[in-house]
């Protein structure tokens, strides 16, 4: 693609020259202002996994607390049955026919069956309350430890976004003491380039290709190149094009 300028060849290649300078402070801008808006994602990525680690911190409280409610019922139902016991053997007392005491007898067999069933539970419920409590310590140490991580890596990162947003203002600044260099139209139409193309609007021709892409590039578009009567830019990405020996 070739976009042509009314200016004599001298012009365009002054002008090249000083693109190139300004794309050599953009390369620094571009990458400042991408660390700008990737170190804050890195520190949400951080967080994330510190409030995830947090949900099952939490989550392993909560089954604990599941584990010794249901202990605390085991223990309701165990006193009632000792209690059912207690009057059941007192009534045995008191029964005058083999028939009621028979029965009597059957009902204290199962409530002693009910009873041995609860207290079983209750010895797998001290296991599961202790194996729960361990699980709980060493989530709680994996939390402190990495929440502790965070807020390091946090301040390391907030750190290096404070040198780079201090970078940026003087790149900025040494930036704009070079555009007014620049054609009003070159200038535009290369910071569309560079807006496109992340970061990059002029790239040289390197073993006759675009510096760019690396788009084979044709001996004829080489030559209107250093010919320096327009601006040529790559058919496939858009980039303005330059030959480094030739200016």
């Amino acid at each position: 693609m070739i976009e042509k300028i009314m200016t004599n060849a001298v012009s365009i290649k002054d002008q090249i020259r000083k693109l190139v300078d300004l794309q050599t402070m953009d390369i620094e801008v571009y990458r400042l202002k991408s660390n700008l808006r990737e170190k804050p994602l890195e520190i949400e990525a951080l967080k994330a996994t510190l409030e995830a680690k947090k949900a099952t911190l939490k989550k392993l409280e909560e089954q604990l607390k599941a584990i010794q409610v249901q202990q605390k019922e085991y223990e309701v139902d165990l006193k009632a049955k000792e209690d059912a016991m207690a009057k059941a053997d007192a009534q045995l007392l008191q029964l005058k026919t083999n028939k009621e005491y028979s029965a009597k007898l059957l009902e204290i067999e199962n409530i002693k069956a009910d009873k041995s069933l609860i207290e079983e539970k209750i010895l797998l419920g001290f296991d599961q309350v202790d194996a729960a409590r361990k699980a709980l310590e060493a989530e709680k140490g994996t939390v402190t430890h990495y929440e502790k991580e965070f807020q390091t890596k946090k301040k390391q990162i907030e750190d290096m976004m404070a040198v780079a947003g201090d970078q940026l203002k003087v790149k900025e600044s040494q930036r704009s003491r070079l555009t007014p260099d620049v054609r009003p139209d070159i200038l535009s139409r290369y910071e569309r380039i560079v807006h496109n193309k992340e970061g990059l609007g002029i790239v040289p021709v390197k073993n006759h290709a675009c510096g760019g892409c690396f788009m084979h590039l044709t001996e004829q578009l080489i030559h209107q190149i250093k010919m320096h009567d327009q601006l040529i830019t790559c058919d496939v990405c858009a980039r303005i094009l330059y030959l480094e020996d030739d200016l």
